[in-house]
């Protein structure tokens, strides 16, 4: 799916499906520009807004899909982002999948997903989880390179099924949250 400019930034994996690009400082811009359209429909509901994920990480291979954090201030104000994301769109795939996580997915519907945002309580465990395991790759390049090399055999290993591609990264992420600076 292209931005509002018509640009689609490299983005872009078929739905369900797991495939890694290389680097691209374009997702950089591509975050950016839906950022501000986020900002522009959710105006005070959103308190923060973050760019998390692979796609985040400078110099790592990462499924093209832009994975957006969104703190709101507390979880039920995820229900009234729903129709401005729709406005986006963004079609919401419920609060169901990731307890207390309201999940969107921009993209072609059914066919490739090219965003992906997580509306999330600001400061809350889903949102600590997100911009720590972001940060803690992007201070420490041998962490960010241990990942990289973990998702390259993963994504072997699960071509077809992003779910147990998703889950089977768990580990390594529960690994470094956990870990003290």
């Amino acid at each position: 799916m292209a931005s509002e400019g018509g640009e689609t930034f490299g983005l872009g994996v078929k739905h369900k499906f797991v495939t890694l690009a290389e680097p691209n400082a374009r997702w950089q811009e591509a975050y950016a520009q839906e950022e501000a359209a986020i900002r522009r429909v959710l105006g005070d509901l959103a308190l923060d807004i973050q760019h998390f994920g692979s796609t985040s990480i400078p110099a790592i291979k990462a499924k093209p899909i832009i994975d957006i954090a969104i703190g709101v201030g507390r979880f039920d104000d995820g229900f009234d982002c729903i129709k401005p994301m729709e406005e986006l769109g963004y079609d919401y795939a419920g609060n169901n999948i990731v307890p207390n996580d309201h999940i969107f997915g921009r993209g072609t519907k059914g066919e490739t997903r090219t965003h992906l945002v997580h509306i999330v309580e600001h400061g809350g465990a889903h949102w600590s989880r997100f911009i720590l395991f972001r940060d803690r790759l992007r201070a420490r390049p041998d962490l960010a390179q241990a990942y990289e090399a973990l998702k390259i055999d993963l994504a072997e290993e699960h071509a077809d099924n992003r779910a147990a591609y998703t889950e089977a990264k768990r580990a390594f992420i529960d690994e470094i949250v956990a870990k003290g600076d």
